[in-house]
Order: C-alpha cells, then sequence, then structure tokens
C-alpha cells in the first residue's frame, strides 16, 4: 500500500505542489488561485491539495488522507467512493447521487463540492492514481524542490520516518500522525509540533465508528 511521508519541518510554504496538482488535474489555474484566496483552506473542487501558513514561518500541505477505514466510503450510499488496495481513495462520478454524505462524513474537511455547475461533482485528491499505475510519482510529490514530500511503501515510509525521529530527536515530536489517527492513514506526518495544533484533528478511533451512527438513521 502506497502513502506519502511529509516533513512539516521541510515546508517552506512555495505551493509548487498545488500548482503541479492543479497542472496535472487540468484545472484553470486562475480559479485555483481565487479559490485560495476565497476558501476557508484553499481547498476546493478547483484546488485539491494547499499548504496552509498555520503560523510565522510554518507551513503545513493539506489534501485528502487516504484513510485506511475512510469514513467517506462509509457514508457513501452508492458505492461512490472506494479505497483501493493500492492506497488511495478515489471517488466514481457515475455512481454519485450528489448527497454529499462524504462531505459530512470525513473529519478532516476534505471532499468539495462543484457548487457552481448545473450537474454538480465532488472532488478530491485521488493520490494520483493514474499516475501511480503507470510508474509515475504523484504531481506534488514530484515538484517539491525540499524533499518534503515523500512516496513509497506506507510499511517503508514508517520506518524512515521513526529512524528519522530517532537521528533527530532534537528537531521532531515523538510521533508519526496518521499511523493510527482515525484507524491509520495514507498521509503520514512528522513534525516538530502536534498537528492537533495545526489544525488536524486528534481522534483516534477509526472513522466508520463515528459515521456509523449518521449512517444507521439514514433511511434508504
Amino acid at each position: 500500500m502506497f502513502a506519502i511521508l511529509v516533513d512539516i519541518t521541510r515546508c517552506v510554504g512555495c505551493e509548487r505542489c498545488v500548482d503541479a496538482c492543479v497542472k496535472a488535474k487540468g484545472f484553470d489555474s486562475d480559479r485555483a488561485e481565487d479559490d485560495r484566496a476565497t476558501t476557508r483552506d484553499g481547498l476546493s473542487a478547483h484546488r485539491l491539495t494547499t499548504v496552509l501558513k498555520v503560523e510565522p514561518g510554518r507551513f503545513a500541505k493539506k489534501n485528502c488522507m487516504h484513510c485506511l477505514e475512510p469514513s467517506c466510503e462509509a457514508a457513501c450510499l452508492v458505492g461512490g467512493i472506494t479505497k483501493l488496495p493500492e492506497g488511495p481513495v478515489v471517488y466514481d462520478p457515475d455512481k454519485c447521487i450528489g448527497c454529499r454524505y462524504c462531505m459530512l462524513a470525513c473529519p478532516f474537511h476534505i471532499p468539495r463540492y462543484e457548487w457552481e455547475k448545473t450537474v454538480p461533482f465532488m472532488q478530491k485528491c485521488d493520490l494520483c492514481y493514474e499516475r501511480i499505475q503507470q510508474g509515475e510519482l504523484p504531481a506534488c510529490v514530484e515538484a517539491c524542490p525540499n524533499r518534503v514530500l515523500q512516496f513509497g511503501e506506507r510499511k517503508t515510509l514508517l520506518r524512515i520516518a521513526r529512524d528519522r525521529i530517532k537521528s533527530n530527536p532534537q528537531r521532531y515530536l515523538q510521533k508519526i500522525y496518521g499511523e493510527k489517527e482515525f484507524g491509520g492513514t495514507c498521509l503520514l506526518y512528522i513534525s516538530d509540533v502536534d498537528l492537533h495544533e495545526l489544525g488536524w484533528p486528534e481522534e483516534a478511533v477509526p472513522i466508520p465508528e463515528i459515521t456509523e451512527p449518521l449512517i444507521s438513521k439514514t433511511p434508504i
């Protein structure tokens, strides 16, 4: 299973990852830039990854976490969202009925809706699944100039993260965010500050346990 390791301490906020994502997905760059300024966190249906400026000199990349037990998948009534064995959580617009339960279920507030379209769909990062299938890196990873992002097998990245933390105890907290949070994710973060302080949720249980009460009361 593939994943991305994000080293918050290396990010300088250049947003080349964002530009690469916009280009790879064929989105309008001017629209994406407008969305950066007009949305709460810079994410939109035209901007699937963003870099948050959480405090002076500190930046954090944010996009779909590609959870091991995705709440969006559990919440979707029509099977429009699927967790693939390779790691990505992907969306099938042909199955979508526009209920937006995935948006309500996600604790990271990732899925975005195409509000302006007559026939709207949900949009989110798919870990560049098509590129992965062709043996390429995700666009954001390929574009990063400071080695903030590292792509590989999740097990390997966890080992790399542990080794990096052990070798630099003064630089990193003794924690890998995403290793266990919400049942584990395919975006793994190491940092010198707690990700909760930067706006990431700290709940640790698998996400479907959170969404089950919602779905169990939903008439089908």
